[in-house]
């Protein structure tokens, strides 16, 4: 098989996209333009959100962001039925999943959306700001939204046995947060 590298060039004014590996979305230096590698390799149009709060010379932190329905069934050892009863009120209201789009480890990826799980930042959109690279494919944002539910339930303190889960997940948007 040979190998065909195609250069990437923005969409609306064809100046050069320094893209480097693993990249799926970018910002035209040249006129602005937003834009994203779709799953069959395409270049289109995309919205990248930028929040008001980043302050100017930072570099911003993509992540990418959707409300999600969880149904919740769980089941523990010690039937702590006040464990329980947490869990199904947390999920009885729509949440917002913040899922780090950039390159980071496990250990970072479960921080930082646990804690934006519970605690979620105001998204107010902004000007436009420079930010790190973004490696995560809004692809990817399901299977990490499911494994951020069951790392929270397994938190809790009642020795779960058993978590069964159903979410209803809106597509994901692309916000550039502070760092």
């Amino acid at each position: 098989r040979t190998v065909q590298l195609i250069p990437l060039n923005c969409i609306h004014c064809s100046f050069p996209i320094p893209a480097e590996v693993n990249e799926v979305a970018w910002l035209c230096a040249n006129c602005g333009t937003s834009m994203a590698l779709s799953e069959a390799g395409e270049l289109l149009p995309y919205e990248i959100n930028f929040a008001a709060n980043l302050s100017p010379g930072t570099i911003g932190k993509p992540f990418w962001v959707a409300e999600g329905k969880v149904n919740l069934i769980r089941e523990s050892y010690n039937q702590n039925w006040q464990s329980d009863r947490e869990a199904l009120e947390f999920w009885s209201q729509p949440r917002s999943f913040f899922i780090p789009a950039y390159e980071c480890d496990l250990e970072e990826m479960l921080t930082v959306g646990m804690r934006f799980l519970t605690d979620p930042p105001e998204l107010i959109k902004g000007a436009k700001s420079d930010f790190l690279p973004v490696t995560q494919s809004a692809t990817d944002f399901r299977p990490f939204a499911e494994f951020l539910i069951i790392a929270l339930e397994a938190a809790r303190k009642d020795k779960v046995r058993s978590i069964h889960i159903r979410l209803a997940l809106q597509e994901p948007a692309l916000w550039i947060l502070p760092p």
